[in-house]
Order: C-alpha cells, then sequence, then structure tokens
C-alpha cells in the first residue's frame, strides 16, 4: 500500500477567520473553496510543501464538524493519506481488523474518492483515505 500525506484537516467555526492566519499570518495561499453536501462541511484548500491544510467549516448544525467544534473546539480534526487504490485499502484494513467508518469510499471534496478509519483503530486519530479523481 503506497501512501503519502495528502492534507491536514483543521475543523474551524469560520474560514474566513482561519484564513486570516493560514493565508495572511503565513502567506498561504487558498486555492480551491468548495461546500461537500454529502458531508456537510465548507473546505478550502492551501497547499503547504508536498502536501496541504483543509480547513472544515460546518454548513449545517448536524454537521460532524459541529459536532467536532462543540466537544473539541477548533484544531486538527483528521489527517488524510494519499493511497493508488482505496478499495484494495480498505479491503487490507477490513481483514486486519481496523473498525471502518465507511465500508464503501464516497465522493469528497475535489471529487476524490475518501473514507474515513475510526480513531478506535488508529491510536486515537481520525484517518481519511483518499484516491485522486482520474484525470
Amino acid at each position: 500500500m503506497s501512501m503519502k500525506i495528502n492534507h491536514l484537516g483543521i475543523a474551524t467555526k469560520d474560514i474566513s477567520e482561519a484564513l486570516k492566519f493560514w493565508g495572511d499570518a503565513l502567506g498561504l495561499e487558498n486555492v480551491h473553496t468548495e461546500v461537500v453536501e454529502d458531508q456537510k462541511v465548507r473546505v478550502a484548500m492551501l497547499p503547504i510543501g508536498e502536501s496541504r491544510i483543509e480547513l472544515l467549516e460546518p454548513t449545517s448544525e448536524d454537521s460532524p464538524i459541529t459536532k467536532f467544534l462543540e466537544k473539541r473546539g477548533g484544531g486538527i480534526h483528521h489527517i488524510a493519506v494519499e493511497v493508488d487504490d482505496i478499495e484494495a485499502s480498505l479491503a487490507k484494513l477490513k481483514t486486519q481488523g481496523m473498525r471502518l467508518i465507511d465500508e464503501n469510499p464516497r465522493i469528497g471534496a475535489e471529487g476524490c474518492l475518501v473514507a474515513f478509519v475510526h480513531p478506535s483503530s488508529t491510536n486515537g486519530v481520525l484517518l481519511e483515505l483518499v484516491q485522486k479523481k482520474e484525470v
């Protein structure tokens, strides 16, 4: 399973406010913003080196990000690793007894296939698997 870090997800109540730090203070460029309806979030992508910062703002009260913010406040939400074959990666993790939040991949930001692995199987870290959309 070949992998690299795709992005670091950071939960925030307000992307515009968060961009004052990540964009204005650090000089990172917001290259992509979109609403991911299925996940009830608005995301902003800021490249940093070979990876990216993904800012996550909830779009509804029942968004998983709303629940995260209420419980923990803003901050690191997840680490995303890029894989070549997300279905094979999920199958391998499942055979190893890992608890999957998503048994099957779904469409995430930028049209990528994504699936989450439960923190109970990853030493407390929410892990997102990402397979880039074929161009």
